[in-house]
């Protein structure tokens, strides 16, 4: 997907889309920096909108780990379809919020770890919390989830949520961007 592609995503669906520009390598980095991936049997990626921290994933998971990519934008879906390629992901067109369900069909209860590329400091307070509260049921206890916003806004939320937080801060990234990493 080019720049200009990926702007006008940005333009169009502006309280969906958190930022103007894919993530950096520096972030995904970062993202990754505290995933136990040899523990790692399922894996899911929330909003992965083009696919910046994929690859990465993909090339430190297992051989026979899985990633759900769970994508609600029609273009970045299609996107995403049509970039990402190896059979261990698995690309869903749906919301966060039916987390559960999206597992269910999969015939899976609980996964190893979240990714979250979610804006929530621009969802309404329902669906923050919505989203929040699916990934925390779907997590195996000790499973981690990781999220990343380019504020402290959704700090005490997220806290609420799990009970504990690591925060961390990626400088280079457009913009720079928090990561919030919990362990349920």
């Amino acid at each position: 997907m080019s720049t200009k592609q990926y702007i006008q995503q940005f333009l169009k669906k502006q309280n969906k889309v958190g930022s103007i520009v894919p993530s950096s390598r520096f972030l995904a980095k970062k993202m990754l920096q505290n995933i136990p991936f040899d523990k790692v049997n399922v894996m899911v990626e929330l909003g992965p909108g083009t696919g910046a921290f994929t690859p990465f994933l993909l090339d430190r998971m297992k051989p026979d780990a899985v990633l759900i990519l769970i994508e609600l934008n029609d273009t970045f879906y299609r996107e995403l379809v049509h970039k990402i390629k190896d059979p261990r992901a698995i690309i869903v067109h749906g919301s966060a919020t039916d987390l559960p369900e999206l597992l269910q069909s999969l015939n899976l209860e609980k996964v190893d770890c979240i990714l979250s590329s979610l804006p929530l400091a621009i969802f309404s307070h329902e669906l923050s919390n919505r989203i929040l509260q699916a990934s925390k049921a779907v997590l195996h206890q000790g499973g981690h989830f990781v999220q990343f916003q380019y504020s402290l806004q959704s700090r005490k939320k997220i806290f609420r949520q799990f009970g504990n937080l690591k925060l961390s801060f990626t400088p280079l990234n457009f913009p720079p961007a928090f990561v919030y990493t919990c362990t349920k």
